[in-house]
């Protein structure tokens, strides 16, 4: 955390910052690296930097009201707290900060408790939200990120479009030639308006393909529209549909100021095996459009992202994704899904008996302990996998594969049913699939044995 003691020291730090900042884009324009429409767009997001600081104050404010304990400095580099608290006037866009949250909205408030001798009770889960402000992205860490990752997919996406266009209408032998003509215009100069600069290289001969291509070409998003995270956002949650109640209510908060929502919660075909969820609003004043990053992940699996830090870094260093240890990445973030599971495992042991009690008190009557549980969606699963999983349930209950032990009385079919639907609707809306067969948690309960049986149903019904 920058040290400043006054107001005045932070306007004026924040100041001296913008204009260096300025003046880098002013000096990458000037070397030809990015051209007018990147500088422009730059310039909108490294201007009056405390005003774009405070609309992301206030949209935390806004999402989750005030904060619940000390604000800290955090420390980016090594991921960690500084034992420093820090008042509203020392926050700055210089430097970040964390703070804790409740999440009121929080569909399984005091739902989880880890029962211990005697009257010992801790909670398990909590509806506290860590929030790590990420402050403002350094300006050159921002043109290294346009010039060297995102052009180069701009590049190889302009040349697939326009190849696929005029190989359709002019033979693949034209496309072929005008693709690498194009290619090696684009690399020799940075170039982010395409439909310009490829209607003058294409000549007379492709004129009747002008609108065709325009058109397609107009839909890639240039590079430095995908810079999304000069403004950037943290939230730790405890359980993944914590995280998506919160995105559920920015969504519906501010409809209009939702620029992407992005949810790898379950996404078993990312190569890296990582999950979060992304949401991108906009905090722009003035019509001006300012994307702000809220990166949305479980604590569990943010302790074995750090493992994975360092290797990133290498790879950002050295301008080649390739060089990065994939496997071994793919390994720790397998870990990190793994370790969040057992959680969900413990959950499962300790919401049975809640849930059995539950229904009993309410036969006949609705179901009230899970008022307000997230319901299953498109988002989590396509419902005929859901009516599949459910249905397996049911049969395994019916054939006494898992039955209730220690009911305080005796329990009908039915019942029993219900407890153990509520128990796979809470692992599928909970639990991250893996692609991993051979995974089991240890089946030394009913609990974990019926949490193996979901999974490895899911699993298998993935594979398919």
């Amino acid at each position: 955390m920058t040290n400043l003691s006054s107001k005045s020291d932070v306007l004026l730090a924040t100041q001296l910052n913008e204009d260096k900042s300025l003046d880098v884009i002013r000096r990458a324009y000037e070397s030809g690296e990015i051209d007018d429409a990147t500088r422009e767009y730059l310039i909108t997001l490294y201007s009056d930097s405390m005003s774009l600081f405070r609309e992301v104050f206030l949209s935390i404010g806004k999402c989750f009201g005030a904060p619940k304990a000390p604000v800290r400095a955090y420390d980016l580099t090594t991921d960690s707290i500084i034992n420093k608290p820090i008042t509203i006037s020392e926050i700055n866009p210089l430097s970040p900060y964390l703070v804790n949250h409740r999440l009121d909205m929080d569909p399984m408030r005091n739902q989880f408790f880890m029962t211990k001798n005697g009257h010992n009770i801790d909670l398990a889960v909590s509806s506290i939200v860590s929030v790590i402000v990420g402050a403002q992205k350094d300006v050159k860490r921002a043109i290294d990120k346009i010039i060297n990752k995102y052009y180069p997919k701009y590049i190889d996406e302009v040349v697939e479009t326009i190849y696929d266009i005029i190989a359709k209408n002019s033979g693949e032998s034209s496309a072929r030639a005008i693709s690498n003509k194009i290619r090696e215009e684009f690399n020799n100069k940075f170039i982010s308006d395409a439909s310009v600069a490829v209607l003058g290289i294409i000549g007379s001969n492709h004129q009747i393909l002008a609108t065709e291509l325009v058109r397609a070409l107009d839909k890639i998003r240039q590079p430095h529209k995908r810079l999304k995270d000069v403004w950037r956002i943290k939230c730790l949650f405890d359980l993944v549909p914590q995280a998506r109640t919160f995105i559920d209510s920015v969504c519906n908060m501010w409809p209009d100021k939702i620029l992407e929502v992005r949810d790898k919660f379950f996404d078993i075909s990312n190569p890296r095996g990582y999950r979060d969820a992304k949401l991108i609003l906009n905090i722009g004043t003035n019509d001006k459009v300012v994307p702000m990053e809220i990166i949305c992940q479980v604590r569990t699996f943010f302790e074995f992202e750090h493992k994975t830090h360092s290797a990133y870094e290498q790879t950002r260093k050295k301008n080649n994704p390739k060089t990065c240890d994939e496997e071994r990445t793919e390994m720790i973030h397998t870990a990190g899904v793994k370790k969040y599971n057992h959680m969900i495992n413990y959950c499962v042991a300790d919401l049975f008996d809640r849930i059995g009690w539950n229904i009993l008190y309410n036969d006949g009557n609705e179901d009230r302990l899970f008022d307000g549980f997230p319901r299953l969606s498109a988002i989590h699963y396509p419902q005929k996998i859901t009516d599949l999983i459910l249905g397996k349930v049911d049969n395994a209950v019916e054939n006494e594969v898992f039955s209730v032990e220690n009911a305080p009385v005796q329990l009908t079919k039915d019942q029993e049913i219900r407890i153990f639907r509520w128990m796979a609707r809470f692992i599928l809306v909970t639990a991250m699939p893996y692609n991993d067969s051979e995974f089991d948690i240890n089946p030394d309960t009913m609990a974990a044995k019926f949490f193996n049986f979901v999974m490895k149903e899911l699993y298998r019904l993935y594979q398919k």
